[in-house]
């Protein structure tokens, strides 16, 4: 029987193809991290940025004149995510308890907070260091980001910097130094 987690890769794969790379990646590092987490967990891991994959006049735009982790953008993103996953967890017939549980952890996967939510953001975080720094710098537009350097920068670093979880910090590290190098290579 096919898993819940499975379907959902086929839904991020088949709705949101320019960011499945990294939602994928996003889940096999909490794995890693931590090898008996829950199904809502992984399931927060792999389906956290999907409302990305559905643009409406709703979709939160990011105001980099609040900083780097505008807090409004973050909210409205994350609450956004949550509820747009929740419809796909109803729909896939998953527990209440389950959908509730992944859609909190979706909502704090920005800024942590518990456990769990450290490690979805965690995952986040390492993903992004690890895949997402070329697509973030052709999303803003190469002449974009040559003008807003410090932006790039500043946003792989608020993505190393925010993990809270020790071990997950360590395996930052490398991915952090070669996120900004690269960041340094396509900026100059």
């Amino acid at each position: 029987m096919e898993t819940v987690r499975a379907r959902a890769r086929e839904w991020v794969r088949a709705h949101y193809p320019s960011g499945a790379r990294h939602l994928l990646r996003a889940e096999e590092w909490a794995q890693q991290l931590q090898p008996d987490a829950s199904e809502a967990v992984l399931l927060a891991a792999l389906l956290h940025d999907m409302e990305r994959a559905f643009p409406a006049s709703d979709s939160p735009r990011p105001d980099f004149s609040r900083g780097i982790d505008d807090p409004l953008y973050n909210r409205a993103h994350s609450e956004r995510s949550a509820r747009i996953v929740s419809s796909y967890l109803q729909e896939q017939e998953t527990s209440q308890e389950c959908i509730k549980h992944v859609a909190r952890l979706i909502r704090a996967h920005e800024y942590g907070g518990e456990d769990d939510e450290n490690l979805v953001q965690a995952a986040d975080s390492l993903s992004f260091l690890e895949v997402n720094i070329d697509n973030f710098v052709d999303k803003l537009g190469e002449d974009k980001a040559r003008e807003n350097a410090e932006v790039v920068r500043a946003k792989v670093r608020w993505m190393y910097e925010r993990i809270q979880l020790p071990q997950a910090r360590d395996l930052a590290r490398p991915l952090y130094e070669e996120a900004m190098s690269k960041a340094e290579s396509r900026l100059l």
